[in-house]
């Protein structure tokens, strides 16, 4: 059976993907770092079917070492410093982790096993300041964080390596992807989590930055697949992922709160703390090439997303208030 070593395997996507190529029949490596303590709360229900080996992207003998002995056919590089706020306040481990960490993924792949197929985890954040709407692979990257920039020396490394050294490497320009694992400082779960601790007496409102920066949201489900599909290729070939619809914060806002018979006007605060230095204010996916190469396309809608998290925690917030013991995603 063909071997996939996942990186962030204990995140969202690295969950979603786990679970995605078990079921393809793949041994899955998990890479984790040797300062993690265990916490592996959404992969919890295959710890029995999967290895998790220690390495750390900051770390190049650890990660030379992993590929050296297990030469996985695949390596999907999900890891990295993911929350754009985060990178304003450490912006220096963001770029070390996100930028130079793949150059050391890379190196290590190069050097022990350049046969294996790497995917590059990039992001619609490197559209930033767009310059088109929507966006595809040729729309000009303009950043607009310390986490776009590390995202955008990534995905060019990942170019290069493919371009020098004739590596199978792909990046997946993946816009925003949710799910009811998604953290709960990403604005997604901070919304769906508040409206279920709302709903359920716990908490009397939710305060939010920007309602009205608008983003192309999908369900992490769908965009794992894309990952796999993009490694299936007779050639190695960047590709948008992304809905091909936008929808701002208060839509997100509207939806959610409705779904549960509430208004979110009457919950909802605009607090400029929450303001981003330098704006995003659209990321909007262009994802035909992915649909005419790969013959991929979502499955799951906005309203679909929404639901299904919210639904998820009202599920997790009744469980709190039964056990006393809060959730940890």
């Amino acid at each position: 059976m063909p071997l996939a070593l996942i990186t962030g395997i204990s995140g969202q996507d690295g969950s979603y993907l786990a679970e995605f190529l078990l079921d393809k029949g793949y041994e899955v490596l998990g890479l984790i770092r040797h300062t993690s303590h265990g916490y592996h709360e959404r992969i919890r229900h295959l710890l029995d079917r999967i290895q998790l080996v220690k390495a750390d992207l900051t770390d190049f003998p650890s990660l030379l070492r992993i590929i050296e002995k297990y030469k996985p056919d695949e390596v999907y590089n999900l890891a990295g410093q993911t929350f754009v706020p985060v990178s304003w306040e450490q912006p220096i481990l963001t770029g070390d982790v996100n930028a130079l960490g793949v150059t050391r993924l890379l190196e290590a792949i190069r050097i022990a096993h350049p046969k294996a197929r790497f995917y590059q985890a990039s992001t619609s954040e490197m559209f930033g300041k767009v310059r088109e709407i929507p966006q595809n692979e040729n729309t000009p990257f303009y950043p607009r964080s310390p986490y776009g920039v590390s995202k955008v020396y990534a995905h060019w490394i990942t170019v290069n390596y493919r371009e020098s050294y004739g590596l199978f490497a792909v990046s997946g320009i993946l816009f925003n992807h949710e799910s009811p694992r998604r953290g709960r400082q990403f604005v997604t779960r901070k919304v769906t989590y508040a409206v279920a601790r709302i709903k359920y007496g716990l908490q009397k409102e939710l305060r939010l930055g920007n309602l009205d920066a608008k983003r192309d949201w999908g369900y992490t489900g769908d965009y794992v697949r894309a990952m796999w599909l993009m490694l299936q290729q007779d050639e190695p070939e960047d590709f948008v992922i992304g809905t091909g619809e936008a929808h701002s914060v208060r839509e997100l806002c509207e939806v959610a709160f409705s779904y549960v018979g509430l208004d979110y006007r009457d919950y909802v605060v605009v607090d400029p703390k929450f303001f981003r230095p330098a704006e995003v204010d659209i990321l909007l996916a262009d994802p035909s090439k992915a649909k005419r190469k790969l013959g991929w396309e979502p499955t799951v809608s906005f309203e679909e997303l929404i639901h299904m998290m919210v639904d998820a925690d009202l599920e997790r917030v009744r469980r709190e208030i039964e056990t006393g013991v809060p959730t940890r995603v």
